[in-house]
């Protein structure tokens, strides 16, 4: 095991001159002023709703450097948020953490965010898995009758969900995205959240990845739509080996998967207190973190 994956982590993040404008299970956001935000990718990870005790080594470089190179590649079809990831162009005061915020880290357009994830399915697994089964439709889409677990679909599907008070996403039709967004936007996130999946899953696909489904936040900044948050990585999407995949089964994953497999397997009763994963098992994850990196950008990841 190479001795980088031995590294400390990062769980929390300090930065007392800064107010905390939002914590979550990953990423804790700081508010700079009025119209930018600081994100800062941790290495925490969460897994049945819980954050777990322990972190994965290199989690939010890996994640932040994946959303990043998305970024850039999708920027021809629709604006982000970043304003940079160079610390060295950060504001004076957030310099001195240079070392905690290198390639974890970007500073952001301040977006009214639109209340919707916008996902993407271009295989049928997962919660729509389930939803089919049970209703032989996803998210009110009719889908043609056999299709077995992991199956291609025809055409990729825009399933939208939304956050419930339990923190589970929740299918909602299209219809109900109209109700919370309007007609007009609602249209245009699905367009456009449909154009990023086909062009990102070709690109993805080339380097040996099936990107079986993903989710996306969009905001409204003066770009007007805007993609947001994190884009196309391994905790927002279901990557597939596709040299392994083989439909009618679940398929193995470049994602937390394994993280959730060891908790089942130790039978854990999904509540507090999460338990502590063992040394192997946050390394293993590491390694799927970072393979995904390198198979979609040919880079090694500076650690």
């Amino acid at each position: 095991m190479p001795p980088e994956l031995l590294e400390p982590v990062l769980l929390q993040t300090d930065f007392p001159e800064l107010e905390l404008h939002a914590s979550g299970k990953v990423r804790d956001v700081y508010r700079l002023d009025n119209e930018r935000l600081l994100f800062v990718a941790t290495d925490r990870i969460s897994a049945f709703d819980y954050v777990l005790a322990t972190g994965i080594p290199h989690k939010g470089r890996v994640l932040t450097q994946i959303s990043l190179f998305w970024f850039d590649f999708l920027r021809d079809l629709v604006p982000n948020h970043v304003v940079s990831a160079d610390v060295a162009q950060y504001p004076g005061p957030l310099r001195k953490y240079a070392e905690q915020l290198r390639g974890r880290s970007m500073l952001v357009v301040r977006a009214d965010m639109v209340p919707v994830e916008c996902v993407v399915r271009g295989y049928i697994s997962g919660s729509a898995w389930k939803e089919y089964k049970a209703t032989g439709a996803v998210c009110g889409i009719r889908l043609p009758a056999g299709l077995r677990e992991s199956d291609q679909l025809p055409e990729p599907i825009f399933t939208p969900a939304t956050k419930a008070g339990s923190g589970h996403d929740e299918n909602i039709s299209f219809e109900e995205v109209v109700r919370l967004a309007g007609r007009e936007l609602s249209r245009q996130l699905r367009d456009t959240t449909l154009e990023i999946y086909v062009k990102a899953a070709a690109y993805a696909r080339q380097k040996g990845i099936i990107i079986a489904d993903t989710k996306f936040e969009f905001g409204i900044t003066p770009k007007g739509i805007t993609l947001a948050d994190e884009v196309l990585t391994p905790d927002s999407s279901r990557f597939w080996p596709a040299d392994r995949y083989q439909p009618g089964r679940p398929q193995e994953s470049f994602d937390k998967q394994y993280v959730r497999d060891y908790l089942e397997k130790i039978r854990w009763n999904k509540q507090p207190p999460a338990p502590v994963l063992p040394a192997e098992v946050a390394r293993k994850t590491s390694e799927k973190y970072l393979e995904a990196y390198y198979r979609l950008t040919g880079r090694e990841l500076n650690v």
